[in-house]
């Protein structure tokens, strides 16, 4: 008998997942979703959990989990004292354990991603966004640009579409960017907006609320001038940097006539939106190439 734990985490959102092992066969799992304030690693979450979730239940006498967690011998002796039998909580398994671990894991990452693509999680991130961009009403559509290359060879472009219902992958768009020199990301970029956007002038493609692009002030500074070529100067455009740590939560925001960037806080619905939609971008950008 025994349960079997593992957490996913992003930015601001967790899921963890509780496999039932009794009598050798596994009788079903349940996903949780801690609500946790400010910045806090997996080994906090994951040890905060355990502490609560076995509060007011009797521990089976061994709990398997996907991260070590602080004061390991501390919460498993008290575990044991509360059962009235020993517990132990191991995160190094093999066989079976491992394949049980592995499959926790899997359903934990399954329920973060239908978590933070649910219907009332991305509308309040959309309203949290417009909020931040000081929009008068929440924005309804939003486009994202990626580049991808090898060594500057191959260059593509990918455009993903999101809409308050989450991703519109029937209007994503790839772009295969052969007149771009080698390596020269900003042409790419400007090459793939111009493309874009020459047909969204002409109404062939709906007109978005915000345009994404990832990279920094480069990338914006190509943005803006393609949309002044077009006459479409008006629409708000954000590029998104990965900030000098390169972390997730750490990105940075360049938007037109602010000399500093905007850093929002990493459980922030804003930049939780920001990070997915920049994300699919990218997934479909290496996918083409």
């Amino acid at each position: 008998d025994l349960d079997v734990i593992a957490i996913a985490s992003r930015p601001g959102l967790h899921c963890v997942t509780v496999l039932f092992i009794r009598h050798g066969a596994m009788l079903g799992s349940r996903n949780h979703f801690p609500k946790i304030s400010g910045d806090a690693n997996v080994r906090q979450v994951l040890g905060g959990f355990l502490s609560q979730y076995y509060l007011g239940r009797d521990a089976p006498s061994e709990i398997i989990i996907n991260s070590d967690i602080k004061d390991h011998q501390l919460l498993q002796d008290n575990l044991s004292q509360r059962s009235g039998h020993k517990v132990q909580i191991k995160c190094r398994v093999r066989k079976n354990r491992l394949r049980w671990l592995q499959m926790a894991r899997t359903n934990a990452e399954h329920g973060l991603a239908l978590q933070a693509a649910s219907d009332s999680t991305i509308r309040r991130q959309f309203k949290a966004l417009g909020e931040v961009l000081g929009f008068e009403e929440t924005p309804q559509r939003l486009e994202c640009f990626d580049v991808s290359h090898t060594s500057g060879e191959a260059t593509v472009a990918s455009c993903v579409v999101f809409n308050t219902t989450g991703p519109l992958k029937s209007d994503y768009r790839r772009f295969n960017l052969k007149s771009v020199s080698a390596g020269d990301d900003y042409a790419a970029i400007a090459e793939a907006l111009r493309r874009r956007y020459v047909r969204i002038k002409k109404s062939e493609v709906p007109m978005p609320d915000l345009l994404l692009v990832d990279g920094g002030k480069g990338q914006l500074s190509e943005a803006l001038t393609v949309l002044d070529e077009l006459e479409l100067d008006w629409l708000q455009v954000v590029a998104i940097a990965k900030g000098k740590s390169r972390k997730i939560g750490k990105e940075q925001l360049f938007l037109a006539g602010m000399s500093m960037p905007t850093i929002l806080t990493s459980d922030s619905p804003a930049l939780l939106l920001i990070q997915h939609i920049r994300d699919e971008a990218h997934r479909f950008a290496i996918n083409y190439h």
